[in-house]
């Protein structure tokens, strides 16, 4: 009987975000919707070039070689593409070896409001327009930010870094600071004064637990089979530092997540870490944490104080 997608971990991905899109938009804009058209009925069997999400979706999909019987992983295509000038979306997509069968192509309507219908935790979007108006609507969504996509095929490795305030939790303590003027002793003191008191989850607090329980069931396999090397890698580079740290541990345990790393900067700029750490996906709700990054596939979660006009 198939995996029930109620039950999966979904990610929902936008054709731009998986795949470089750059010349065909550069059509698009330039000359119109006909000669986009044309142009990808020309080039259908010209693979389209990896995208910024590629590593990441890639890897991901390949968790359910772990578990063939459940393959609890999936990826869904959104697309603003007609059917049409979707196709060689799908043949890249078989091109690359890459697990995906289900889409939805909308002709250019907004899209975000069918995730839930594929259970979807995350979307994935080079628009930024489209990923703030899935925001808004309550739904977790990130703009994939442009960079230039290193793909090393003999890293096996999935390494997802995550912020924390605006992210995996809520932005309540961000939105204290901001009310207090930036004054670092009021907000470390209102922290230590809540250290017990879990924020509530944030826009990607859900895609972290549903990581978390698949990092769990990878260390049952590595127990059971030593020769099992596991995927998932997760870290959080967070500019709080002591004594604000514990209540980042308290919500972290609240959630029932765990990671293998956590960076606790005190204002050290976040590219320092990221640009060892190399991961295949960092989410962030500030810009200026991503402005520095090199190579680091990163994306902007516009959500709450920090995004605020």
């Amino acid at each position: 009987m198939p995996y029930p997608i109620e039950k999966k971990l979904v990610i929902a991905v936008s054709t731009s975000a998986l795949f470089d899109m750059e010349e065909s938009d550069s059509i698009f804009r330039s000359r119109g919707i006909e000669a986009y058209r044309k142009y990808q009925e020309e080039k259908i069997d010209e693979p389209l070039q990896k995208g910024v999400a590629f590593p990441f979706i890639k890897r991901l999909l390949s968790l359910n070689n772990s578990f063939p019987n459940e393959e609890p992983v999936e990826v869904v295509v959104f697309s603003k593409n007609s059917p049409e000038t979707g196709l060689r979306a799908f043949r890249s997509i078989a091109h690359y070896h890459l697990n995906i069968s289900r889409a939805y192509f909308s002709s250019g309507k907004s899209n975000f409001q069918y995730l839930p219908a594929f259970n979807a935790s995350l979307f994935l979007s080079a628009n930024a327009e489209d990923t703030s108006n899935a925001i808004r609507a309550g739904y977790a969504a990130g703009t994939v930010l442009e960079t230039k996509v290193v793909d090393d095929e003999n890293d096996t490795q999935l390494r997802l870094g995550f912020d924390f305030d605006g992210v995996i939790a809520d932005d309540s303590a961000e939105q204290f600071y901001k009310q207090n003027q930036g004054n670092m002793n009021a907000y470390h003191q209102h922290e230590q004064q809540l250290a017990a008191n879990p924020l509530e989850g944030g826009p990607i607090g859900k895609l972290l637990q549903r990581i978390s329980f698949f990092q769990k069931l990878e260390s049952e396999q590595a127990a059971k089979n030593p020769n099992y090397r596991k995927i998932l890698s997760t870290a959080i580079i967070t500019a709080r530092s002591a004594p604000a740290h514990e209540r980042m541990v308290t919500t972290l345990k609240n959630l029932n997540i765990e990671v293998d790393d956590v960076f606790f900067l005190g204002g050290i700029e976040k590219s320092r870490i990221l640009n060892i750490w190399k991961p295949h996906i960092f989410f962030d709700d500030q810009m200026v944490h991503l402005d520095h990054l090199h190579n680091v596939p990163a994306v902007h979660i516009p959500f709450g104080v920090a995004n605020s006009k």
